[in-house]
């Protein structure tokens, strides 16, 4: 448990402690733009491989248990998650790393955009949600709570750091769009255009989602659905 405790930790420190501070910038002025986020990439997989052997390692210590009532809704939120994490992934999106650009274009908000502008964030969140609640051990209280945490205040963060870049730009984008599905649609601010939705993505989504469910078990030694 201390190992998997030092790796949320270091995962944290990396995102917040550099990547939403000035020392970020301090770093990239002495070490360039590309390096930096090569390194950072790095570290980030490093973080990840180290969470995952740490989380192995930690062993269950039961806190709530596992919840047989919650695995039918947990089945229907990482459909969710898969929907969220492919869009997200295959959309053009201005809050991406060098998509700072995209924020020139005309209507910048498009697809899942116009849904929240972190869509691939709210899909690991509601991942890391689903497991947390699920597995109902110390070990993914700290795993998926550290995860949960860091995707949702990193949405603020992101946005803070697209502010001071992009100035008026980003007023333009953030005044249609929102971090909370739906909200800007519920505000008036945006529509939903369901033709910007391409069916591959949905069909990509499905087939991840059914292949994971499928072999949970081999791969995690836990049935999703029973």
């Amino acid at each position: 448990m201390p190992q998997l405790i030092l790796a949320a930790l270091f995962f944290i420190v990396l995102h917040f402690g550099v990547a939403g501070t000035s020392l970020r910038s301090r770093v990239i002025e002495k070490l360039g733009e590309n390096v930096y986020r090569a390194a950072f990439s790095l570290l980030s997989l490093l973080g990840i491989i180290w969470l995952a052997h740490a989380y192995r390692l930690a062993g269950y210590i039961e806190t709530w248990g596992q919840l047989a009532w919650f695995k039918p809704i947990a089945a229907l939120l990482m459909l969710v998650a898969f929907l969220l994490l492919v869009l997200g992934m295959t959309t053009a999106n201005p809050m991406a790393v060098g998509g700072e650009n995209l924020l020139m274009a005309d209507e910048p908000g498009r697809g899942i955009q116009r849904v929240t502008r972190h869509p691939f964030l709210w899909g690991v969140a509601v991942w890391a949600f689903v497991h947390l609640i699920a597995n109902g051990d110390v070990a993914s209280l700290v795993l998926f709570g550290s995860l949960l945490v860091l995707v949702l205040i990193g949405m603020i963060s992101i946005d803070a750091k697209r502010r001071k870049a992009c100035g008026r730009h980003w007023d333009s984008y953030a005044a249609t769009t929102s971090i909370i599905p739906f909200q800007a649609i519920k505000d008036g601010r945006n529509t939903l255009v369901i033709a910007e939705f391409k069916a591959w993505q949905w069909v990509v989504a499905l087939i991840l989602y059914l292949t994971v469910m499928h072999f949970h078990q081999a791969w995690f030694g836990v049935s999703p659905l029973f």
